[in-house]
């Protein structure tokens, strides 16, 4: 259980962290607008522009971890192969996030999808 545990604490930074890279490059527009950074940062091109959506995917997509492993957690399959899931699952987000940054679209979407069907797979042992 401690590897899911860890799993989902890492998963929970990840958009903080890439709020940080964000937040660099709102700084190079001048400053970083506290007061509207939203507005800020939708005025965001290339790669500030990428920055901000890779960081949005991460909440999108810790719902789907967070409800796979919470569930993996309460029905007490806290097995290996869920366990190499979840890992797979946090690799494929770093991996994602760097293929995001670096406009890499189509490897970007090949690991978005191995991270979501990860969560789908340790779902369906959740049911057997």
């Amino acid at each position: 259980m401690t590897t899911l545990i860890l799993c989902l604490f890492i998963a929970i930074l990840l958009p903080y962290l890439l709020k940080i890279v964000v937040a660099n490059f709102m700084q190079k527009e001048g400053k970083y607008d506290n007061h509207y950074p939203r507005a800020q940062q939708a005025r965001l091109q290339g790669m500030g522009a990428r920055a901000v959506a890779a960081h949005q995917n991460s909440f999108e997509s810790l719902l789907v971890f967070a409800t796979a492993a919470l569930t993996a957690m309460a029905t007490n399959h806290i097995g290996t192969t869920i366990q190499i899931l979840a890992i797979i699952y946090i690799i494929s987000r770093f991996i994602y996030c760097y293929f995001y940054l670096m406009d890499m679209a189509s490897l970007r979407s090949t690991i978005w999808f191995i991270g979501f069907v990860s969560c789908l797979i340790i779902l369906g042992l959740c049911l057997v």
